[in-house]
């Protein structure tokens, strides 16, 4: 993530940055016009946008007393530190330890293992191509 940060975020935090991913730029009304009933407290959401200011997930463009967000990080950067995060956590920071942990997992039938399959040895196409094209 920017800056190094490796910061993972609350539920609360979390919540509020998908509705502004998905929003791109939003006014704190427009944030919580976008919570599923029963919506959070005005306050409740504009102190978890100061949080998440705070920590360099979001910033905001004044117009007089009104401000508007927009996000710092995108949500695949944020994704990308929480499952390194979770892998070094949970997983002894091992990749093999988490495809073995889903493949033994009663989660996943035939055909997701055959579709995580085919994304596998398309990256190992993908990363020899790289690699020989790198000799030239």
């Amino acid at each position: 993530m920017k800056n190094g940060k490796n910061i993972i975020l609350t539920r609360a935090e979390e919540d509020v940055m998908q509705i502004l991913w998905k929003l791109e730029r939003a006014v704190v009304k427009d944030i919580l016009e976008h919570f599923p009933d029963p919506k959070p407290a005005y306050n409740t959401v504009s102190t978890f946008i100061r949080i998440l200011e705070s920590k360099n997930f979001i910033g905001h463009k004044a117009y007089g007393k009104t401000h508007e967000y927009f996000p710092l990080i995108t949500k695949n950067e944020y994704t990308s530190a929480y499952f390194k995060n979770f892998l070094q956590k949970h997983l002894n920071n091992s990749f093999q330890n988490m495809v073995s942990f889903f493949v033994k997992s009663d989660e996943l039938n035939m055909k997701d293992l055959e579709e995580a399959l085919k994304v596998i040895q398309q990256e190992i196409e993908n990363q020899k191509m790289a690699k020989s094209n790198a000799r030239f």
